[in-house]
């Protein structure tokens, strides 16, 4: 039986910037945006989704005259990839 994946995973957009998060201890708002090439628009408006899901932490902090966004991702982050990652095994047959 197929394991229903995570929507909340499952964008595209938001499965780039788990998959960014799980190789780093933490990620600029800067390196995410060069990264996927997205809009900081858009990036904002998942990151947000993911937040809210408990998946990510966003930390803002001002150095100089300039905000720093910093991401990481959470423990309750880590194991819904890895949920996500094992329900696409089945979809997969791997």
């Amino acid at each position: 039986m197929l394991k229903e994946l995570n929507p909340l995973i499952h964008s595209q957009l938001r499965l780039a910037i788990m998959t960014l998060l799980l190789s780093v201890d933490e990620a600029e708002f800067t390196y995410i945006k060069e990264k996927t090439n997205a809009t900081a628009g858009n990036i904002s408006v998942q990151l947000d989704k993911l937040q809210a899901a408990g998946y990510i932490e966003i930390r803002k902090e001002f150095v100089g005259k300039k905000t720093r966004t910093s991401c990481r991702m959470t423990e309750a982050g880590r194991a819904a990839y890895e949920e996500y990652i094992d329900s696409l095994k089945t979809y997969l047959n791997l």
